[in-house]
């Protein structure tokens, strides 16, 4: 009877971990459950520490387990001139096509300013600079969303997107 126990605990491991083994990663949108995994409840830029917006946050993995992942930020103990640019975190593990432009990867800050999408290191150097597009025909803009756009997704910040493509 032992024998018979110890034989299903080990068939039903092997199975298990066989199972477990089989399954890949597949490139998808990151879950709600997912981004609080990742998302910090802080962000450093340009010298000072701001709280992250969770509920203004999204993010994909790749089918490598590699994370790309935007926040919004709570920029008001910045000054004016920075205001103007950055309004969120952007940290990607990978090197991406952001419209057009290579993005090596790593932690930046980003903002959608009156014409342009621009991505920032942490010092404030402007990194990418490129224009956005605008969907007049998005229904119900939100702060920050990403959707699915055939290979890639789509950075949207109220009706201003743009194309994020993983190389």
């Amino acid at each position: 009877m032992k024998n018979l126990r110890l034989a299903a605990v080990g068939t039903l491991l092997a199975v298990l971990l066989t199972s477990g083994l089989a399954q890949k990663a597949t490139q998808h949108l990151l879950s709600n459950d997912e981004l609080k995994n990742v998302v910090p409840s802080e962000f450093f830029f340009r010298g000072q520490k701001a709280p992250t917006q969770l509920r203004n946050s999204a993010g994909f993995q790749m089918a490598d387990g590699k994370i790309t992942f935007a926040a919004m930020v709570d920029v008001s103990g910045y000054s004016t001139a920075i205001q103007q640019k950055y309004q969120g975190m952007f940290v990607t593990e990978s090197r991406l096509n952001i419209g057009g432009s290579e993005l090596a990867p790593g932690q930046y800050g980003f903002g959608f300013t009156a014409d342009k999408f621009v991505v920032m290191n942490v010092a404030s150097d402007d990194t990418l600079t490129l224009p956005y597009q605008t969907d007049a025909e998005l229904k119900r803009a939100v702060p920050l969303k990403m959707v699915e756009d055939g290979a890639g997704y789509k950075l949207y910040a109220g009706k201003k997107w743009v194309a994020v493509k993983p190389d």
